[in-house]
């Protein structure tokens, strides 16, 4: 059984960063690719940015480019996204999610394990 748990939401300033992690247990984490996803309420969860099993190659929404960076520690099990210049629109329940093919997916339904999600709210 795949297990993943995030953690590091909260609350955060316009301008501030954010550091969430999401330990993966129960298979081999490193064979999978990882994404993050969020969810603003009344919204649809909508895709932040995915990385390949060995973390060569990440992949990124638009409005999250030049601002969060995810990156992975196989040796570790765990997943980041590091967000830094934080707007209140970033406001969401953000997800962790692990993709055991090798593809790298903005689509959700690709992804095969999902954490409970971590709350991150931006206050202006």
């Amino acid at each position: 059984q795949v297990q993943l748990v995030e953690s590091g939401g909260g609350l955060a300033q316009a301008g501030g960063s954010l550091r969430l992690s999401c330990v993966v247990s129960g298979r081999t984490f490193s064979s999978y690719a990882m994404g993050w996803f969020r969810q603003a309420p009344g919204k649809e969860r909508e895709f932040v940015a995915a990385i390949k099993w060995s973390g060569s190659t990440t992949y990124y929404a638009d409005f999250v480019k030049g601002r969060f960076a995810i990156s992975r520690d196989n040796a570790k099990n765990t997943l980041y996204l590091q967000m830094n210049s934080l707007k209140p629109e970033d406001t969401a329940v953000y997800y962790c999610a692990a993709d055991v093919s090798f593809r790298l997916s903005r689509t959700p339904t690709d992804y095969d394990y999902w954490g409970q999600g971590t709350q991150v709210t931006v206050s202006s």
